[in-house]
């Protein structure tokens, strides 16, 4: 079943109504008729509305609602992913697997060794992009809420952010005691914020680790391997979803 988002104001007395690029898509890419049904969330509560397609306008698809699903897909924490920038388009899968495995928010984070540099401009122009992604990859495993690509920040600034967290993790390969990380990982419970920090390719600076053990971040280990960038966040978010729902 098509997922889409709406703002709450589109939900309105039974009736749902769904504008900008969406209508295209319904309409003429899907080709979905009335009598149809899709899924529908506000991105704010959590909650799936089950409607019917009634017609289409010019600009508009109007729906009417059969019924709301209350079960939660949401992860029953919020878990922040501050990933330093790395090359290429990997955070364009960072950011869409993130979002498939229940990431509350994603912040790029750049530190000493990131070897992409991003000013004002260009920094906007790739957030907007990252969001879009986001988007797409919250309607494709049927997120309630649409995950928030956040500004680019620094190390300092987004230590700073996490500092009211009540979990706050950094993966490091000096951090060897697995059965830690295992008592760290069980003993996260429901409600909780969780930072997790995650360095570019060429890893965390000493000084940068000694900022984040300095703020209360806990160093973790991810094994005896060392893992890429794009896998180490993939694999916290992996342990945190796995343990959050059993």
């Amino acid at each position: 079943m098509y997922q889409f988002f709406v703002e709450p104001g589109q939900i309105q007395d039974g009736k749902i109504i769904i504008t900008g690029g969406d209508v295209n898509h319904i309409r003429n890419v899907l080709r979905m008729k009335p009598g149809e049904e899709i899924a529908v969330s506000n991105g704010i509560d959590g909650r799936e509305y089950r409607c019917g397609i009634e017609t289409f306008t010019e600009n508009e698809v109007i729906c009417s609602l059969r019924f709301i699903k209350e079960d939660a897909v949401e992860l029953p924490a919020r878990i922040y992913l501050f990933q330093g920038l790395p090359k290429a388009d990997k955070m364009e899968l960072i950011v869409q697997k993130a979002v498939e495995l229940g990431v509350y928010e994603v912040i790029p984070v750049t530190v000493r060794r990131c070897v992409v540099k991003l000013d004002g401009k260009k920094a906007a122009g790739k957030v907007g992009r990252w969001q879009g992604i986001a988007e797409a990859a919250a309607k494709q495993s049927k997120r309630g809420i649409i995950p928030q690509v956040h500004s680019v920040m620094g190390m300092r600034e987004a230590v700073e952010y996490a500092s009211g967290m009540e979990v706050k993790l950094i993966p490091y390969e000096l951090a060897e005691d697995m059965r830690r990380t295992r008592e760290i990982i069980e003993a996260v419970g429901p409600g909780a914020d969780i930072a997790v920090f995650i360095g570019p390719e060429g890893g965390f600076e000493p000084g940068e680790i000694q900022m984040a053990l300095e703020a209360g971040i806990e160093p973790v280990t991810l094994g005896r391997r060392i893992l890429r960038t794009e896998t180490a966040g993939l694999t916290v978010l992996s342990w945190l979803m796995y343990h959050l729902e059993s």
